[in-house]
């Protein structure tokens, strides 16, 4: 049965990458093949944490999918568009840039998916008023996210995985992962202007347009936006107080949307409609597949032979890790694989003595998220996103600058991990 299961989970995953059919049939298609395997039931699926769909992450992205839908009617989005355009005098790459650091430093804070939820309605309305393509902007924002959301317990859900684990701290993560991503967010502006910026252009009469607008009359409802940013602070707060409150994510995040429903009194047809319906599909339909995967024992087994190769070699062992979980968190989504990979590592952690071990599965899943469409949850959003607005991003357009994004990355805090880890 092992067999067929990874042949099934090979084959849902070349009709995602080769996209013959839609992602979310081709996800709900191998999710379907393991139920019939035998490899998937109920149980299993919907209830197990090691093996089911992790409902933490879904609930995460329906709470701060309703809140941006309320976040909308403000007009405030048309208000940054308009205020961030003007600042950067037109000039598309400069406004790259300023959305690519706003991005990441959003996503240290917040996480990166809830930002790529805020960020992303400003960028098409941004690239609107530029005459622009919003998908240069689109692809540089996912991967700002996960590089910006590296840095901090919060900032990737993977990180939330790895400290529940290993009982890192927030400041831990901070201190550790903070300065090579700071490093990295520079090496990654250079490196859009060689992907995107030489090849960026606007429209020059409505980018002259933009310099005569007063974006204050962009705000429609002063007393919503007050509202909003009130929920949206006690929502950042909850997140970033999790150890002391001990409340999920998830449900913070559930809750702070029903907070600012009940305050704004707003009707389901219209926060609803934001909702990221087939992404949500999708996520669930990945998480079932890779669970199977989980079930058959094809990743344990993996990592135990990994882990015999390693041996007690601190070089080899951070080395193995950081690329190992950059190739493989491209190829299924990281959270799902940090979650298989933790008891692996908590063993290693175990054998060898030496607990920086952490920092080299989280840079290397966190980043390496960044190789291919399905490889973060940022990169799924961000594509959904696109879709529920008429722009196609392909798995292949958003993977060939992944690939390359990644490599970069990953080479840099290879080197950074091994002079302050593993030398």
């Amino acid at each position: 049965m092992t067999l067929l299961v990874i042949a099934a989970f090979v084959a849902a995953y070349v009709l995602i990458a080769t996209e013959r059919i839609h992602r979310v049939a081709a996800a709900l298609w191998g999710a379907g093949a393991m139920v019939v395997l035998g490899a998937v039931n109920a149980e299993s699926a919907f209830f197990s944490e090691d093996t089911g769909i992790d409902w933490n992450v879904i609930f995460l992205l329906l709470g701060m999918m309703i809140i941006v839908g309320i976040v909308k009617q403000t007009g405030v989005f048309e208000f940054i568009a308009i205020w961030s355009a003007k600042r950067a005098r037109g000039r598309p790459f400069r406004v790259m840039v300023m959305l690519i650091v706003l991005t990441a430093v959003a996503s240290a804070l917040l996480d990166n998916v809830t930002t790529v939820l805020l960020v992303a309605p400003v960028t098409l309305l941004v690239c609107e008023r530029l005459g622009t393509s919003p998908v240069p902007f689109l692809l540089a924002e996912a991967m700002a996210s996960n590089i910006g959301g590296t840095a901090t317990l919060i900032g990737d859900p993977p990180n939330i995985i790895i400290a529940g684990r290993s009982g890192i701290t927030f400041n831990e993560f901070l201190v550790n992962l903070g300065p090579i991503v700071v490093l990295l967010l520079v090496v990654f502006v250079g490196l859009a202007w060689l992907l995107w910026g030489r090849k960026l252009q606007v429209d020059i009469e409505r980018a002259e347009s933009i310099m005569d607008l007063d974006e204050r009359e962009a705000i429609e409802d002063k007393r919503l936006l007050v509202l909003c940013g009130v929920v949206l602070l006690l929502v950042l707060a909850g997140f970033v107080l999790r150890p002391l409150i001990g409340i999920e994510p998830s449900m913070v995040a559930l809750l702070g949307a029903g907070l600012l429903v009940a305050l704004s009194r707003s009707q389901p047809s219209v926060y609803l409609h934001e909702v990221e319906w087939p992404t949500l599909v999708f996520f669930a339909g990945l998480f079932i597949m890779v669970g199977a995967l989980v079930k058959v024992g094809v990743i344990e087994t993996v990592g135990q032979w990994a882990a015999g190769l390693i041996g007690d070699n601190l070089v080899v062992a951070h080395s193995a890790l950081l690329i190992g979980s950059g190739v493989l968190s491209g190829i299924v989504d990281n959270i799902p694989y940090v979650a298989t990979m933790s008891p692996i590592v908590e063993q290693l952690v175990s054998s060898t003595g030496d607990p920086t071990l952490w920092w080299s599965l989280a840079l290397g899943s966190d980043l390496g998220g960044n190789a291919t469409a399905v490889g973060a949850s940022a990169n799924v959003v961000i594509i959904g996103i696109a879709a529920r607005n008429g722009i196609r991003i392909s798995f292949w357009h958003f993977t060939r600058y992944g690939l390359v994004v990644t490599a970069v990355t990953l080479l840099i805090t290879w080197a950074y991990v091994l002079l302050r880890y593993a030398l």
